[in-house]
């Protein structure tokens, strides 16, 4: 009983009544409509990829910075990163680990964090 008997269907086959025909079309529309929303679907997500990509406000290379920055005598810098106009520099003087925030353009310190154990 798991496989299906196709031998009463092909071209000899009786022709659906009235209720069964609307009920058929009904679900091609909603097919149809699905398949429609899908693909605007689609679409829209392709389309956010693609501004996404395209609207840079400039990049990281055709901005102007310091020709030198101030970290301390003593200090290893462990990581440094450009975030929303301002030079993170992550540095390490002895024991003691610290965030230096400057202006990219003049190269002046802006603040400091410096990190603690407790």
């Amino acid at each position: 009983m798991s496989q299906p008997d196709y031998r009463d269907e092909g071209p000899g086959e009786k022709p659906l009544d009235p209720a069964a025909e609307r009920i058929q079309a009904k679900l091609k529309r909603l097919l149809f409509g699905s398949s429609l929303v899908m693909i605007a679907g689609f679409i829209a997500v392709f389309a956010a990829i693609l501004y996404k990509i395209n609207t840079n406000n400039g990049s990281a290379a055709d901005a102007q910075f310091a020709a030198t920055v101030a970290v301390g005598a003593e200090a290893d810098v462990l990581q440094a990163t450009l975030s929303e106009g301002l030079l993170l520099v992550l540095v390490r003087e002895g024991s003691r680990t610290s965030l230096l925030r400057f202006d990219p353009v003049t190269g002046k310190e802006l603040g400091r964090t410096d990190f603690v154990a407790r």
